[in-house]
């Protein structure tokens, strides 16, 4: 988008700008109206802090902010030892301060605790694609390639809500003659455009994959000459995939044998193919083979490491890309190294200026960390002994926590127990635009600047780094991301290393990211600015950049692909039959009104119009069942929590399904329900399956504040 000073009550006017290459102009009513957010009366423009645990917050300096914060991070440091801190990020943050809020966990507060919520978002699908093909980048080819394929089956997406300019590809793939099939248990707004629609039961994706391999195979369809010349492991993959025919796919998904059939012959004849999966495979407990298994299809089919071929992740988050290239993920270095390889610590020690023996290992994953928040009796305010000098924290806790750029008070999973453990922390500090959920939890809450305030690059699925300039000023009382993390390691004790401008910190950047997988060492402001973005990997300035991945090798030590051997299991938790006490799954996902945790968008006139609040989808058949009508209140609950909303009914859903949107907290938070059981590889939450029960609301049930309801 372009922007311009504003005339009106925002501070800027958003215009569209056709000759960006990836939207062409193109934007969602999130996109048209974001500047809502940065009304005065809307966002926050001075620092909070509480006197005491109990006490509201109160408007505060500067100076008196940063302070709570870094003798709250000392004191815990000093008693507990560095573990007992942690720092949680987001996959909205910039480039920039992604790299610097890693920076700041390992140099300044030299813990191993830092994870964003980006881990809830594309970590299935990252970890199977290094397993796969050497390498994490959400599209190895640029996005407008979708629309010059033969054929496109659609994970668990529906892009005409959660990425609506991006559907214009998919348009323009069947104008010109490309099918498009839809894997999605409700049938969505994208689902009604697909050539094939496959509805299978909630967490049954991985099945639903190696049946049509099965098939693919069985028919003849696969290609041989590429398999032999360009994988590894696919006997192995074979002999899984053989054990899964159609039969026994249709009886654990539901979909009829004659749609699998369909769905392999469209994808297996068509000369060119794309597989692009999104959270719906991706946030299961088994979510790196679900993705490993689509990832198959394609390999078997030949469809990899061509033009006009290949799978594909959709993003979900405004930076989901970047955010996990550069250090906020517990397991990674910048450049998306390795933590845990000397090599690279060596690498980014020196860049640092550190020794490489300082840095710490890795840390737990987003949901384990929120698990380990507060001692095991809640805030203790200083109790269990110890004058400071003793720096043990023999328990694993984390007892502070510095917050950037989340929610999870209402994004996490089994979100009344991550909200109980963030209120038991003895220190609590949030970064953010607006006083979300988390916010309001928080001991020290500090209002930072936005999109259209601040300077900095982010990445986009297509691995294309693109430079957001600073369009207006913030309001007086507000600071950058960059300028909190620079007074809090001053504070700290490390004067050095943490700039304020972002081109500083982005030059830092290019550097600890030479050499490594999302090399930028040859991207610069100028470059982006010049070009429209630029490609990793860049590793030097006059490399053109990479727009597609893997034509003639992939990155892996020996250039071919990896295919592996993966087998269909069951849910963490799967619905207990028709007379249990949880008889039903339930499936979250996103409205084309609402964004992510609502923190920003339910601030928006325009769009509470069009989305004003959460719903349970319930198909007709079941409604009767209830004995429930259209907008009356129904509860659902599950084995860690109770939701409370109005009733959708329609039957775009499966009788034996129900949906429910994650955007809104209160007595309607979907993720009250959702299962933390966690995928083994990529650490990913269960968020897209798990067994409830659903029935009407009793009056005692509607005036619930499942806010503060305990798991």
């Amino acid at each position: 988008m372009r922007l311009r000073p504003g005339a009106g009550p925002e501070p800027v006017e958003v215009l569209e700008r056709p000759d960006f290459p990836v939207n062409r102009g193109a934007l969602c009513g999130k996109g048209r109206t974001a500047a809502a957010v940065l009304r005065p009366g809307v966002r926050l423009t001075e620092p909070l802090v509480r006197d005491s645990r109990d006490a509201p917050l109160r408007p505060a300096s500067w100076d008196e902010a940063l302070d709570r914060v870094a003798v709250g991070l000392t004191a815990v440091r000093r008693r507990y030892g560095n573990d007992a801190v942690g720092v949680f990020g987001g996959g909205g943050l910039t480039n920039e301060k992604a790299y610097l809020l890693g920076k700041f966990a390992r140099v300044a507060l030299r813990t191993p605790n830092i994870d964003y919520n980006g881990r809830f978002c594309m970590s299935s699908a990252a970890a199977a694609h290094r397993r796969a093909f050497g390498i994490d980048r959400g599209l190895p080819f640029p996005l407008a390639d979708v629309a010059g394929t033969d054929c496109v089956i659609l994970v668990g997406a529906n892009p005409a809500e959660t990425m609506p300019p991006a559907l214009r590809y998919f348009r323009e793939l069947r104008e010109n003659g490309g099918r498009l099939i839809v894997v999605d248990p409700r049938r969505t707004r994208t689902a009604d455009q697909a050539d094939l629609h496959l509805q299978p039961l909630p967490g049954t994706d991985l099945a639903l994959a190696l049946g049509l391999l099965h098939l693919l195979i069985a028919d003849g369809r696969a290609d041989k000459d590429f398999i032999a010349r360009r994988t590894t492991g696919f006997a192995q993959a074979r002999a899984a995939a053989m054990a899964h025919w159609p039969g026994r796919v249709e009886r654990i998904t539901g979909v009829p044998v004659t749609q699998l059939a369909a769905a392999a012959a469209m994808f297996g004849e068509a000369p060119r193919g794309m597989v692009l999966t999104a959270r719906g495979p991706e946030q299961q407990s088994k979510g790196t083979d679900t993705v490993s298994a689509w990832i198959n299809l394609c390999l078997a089919a030949g469809k990899a490491g061509r033009p006009g071929s290949g799978y594909g992740c959709l993003t979900g988050q405004g930076n989901g890309q970047g955010g996990r290239e550069h250090g906020q993920k517990a397991d990674q270095l910048p450049g998306y190294r390795s933590i845990t390889d000397p090599a690279a610590r060596r690498h980014v020690a020196a860049v640092w200026g550190v020794d490489p023996d300082d840095l710490p290992g890795p840390g737990r994953s987003a949901y384990e960390l929120l698990d380990s928040l507060g001692g095991d009796g809640g805030n203790g305010g200083g109790d269990g002994g110890g004058d400071g000098s003793n720096s043990s924290n023999s328990d694993g806790r984390v007892r502070a926590l510095l917050l950037m750029g989340s929610n999870p008070a209402v994004s996490a999973p089994r979100a009344a127990h991550v909200t109980e453990r963030l209120r038991a922390l003895d220190l609590l500090a949030v970064g953010d635009v607006v006083l979300s959920e988390t916010a309001r939890l928080a001991d020290v809450v500090l209002p930072v600047t936005q999109w259209a305030e601040e300077t900095g690059t982010t990445t986009n699925l297509e691995g294309r780094v693109i430079l957001r300039r600073k369009a207006v000023d913030a309001p007086a009382g507000v600071r950058s991301d960059l300028a909190v993390l620079h007074g809090l390691a001053a504070r700290l004790g490390v004067p050095e290393g943490f700039p304020e401008d972002p081109e500083e910190v982005f030059e830092e950047l290019r550097r600890a990211s030479a050499g490594g997988q999302a090399d930028y060492a040859g991207i610069s402001y100028g470059r982006i600015r010049a070009e429209d973005g630029v490609f990793w990997p860049c590793p030097a300035p006059d490399h053109p950049g990479t727009p597609r991945l893997f034509l003639d090798r992939f990155a892996t030590p020996d250039g071919r692909a990896r295919v592996a051997a993966v087998t269909h299991r069951p849910a963490a938790e799967e619905p207990d039959g028709p007379d249990g006490d949880y008889p039903l799954f339930l499936t979250t996902g996103r409205v084309v009104g609402q964004y992510q945790s609502g923190a920003q968008t339910r601030r928006v006139d325009e769009l509470n119009r069009s989305a004003p609040g959460p719903f349970v989808e319930v198909h007709p058949v079941l409604a009767r069942r209830l004995g429930v009508a259209e907008g009356e209140l129904l509860a659902v609950s599950s084995r860690r929590g109770r939701a409370v909303a109005p009733a959708r009914v329609t039957d775009t859903i499966r009788p034996d399904t129900v949906f429910m949107p994650f955007h809104w907290g209160g007595k309607g938070r979907a993720n009250s329900l959702t299962n933390p059981a966690l995928d083994p590889v990529s650490r990913m939450p269960e968020f897209k399956v798990c067994a409830v029960r659903v029935e009407k609301a009793e009056a005692e049930a509607e005036a619930t504040d499942m806010t503060d309801v305990a798991s």
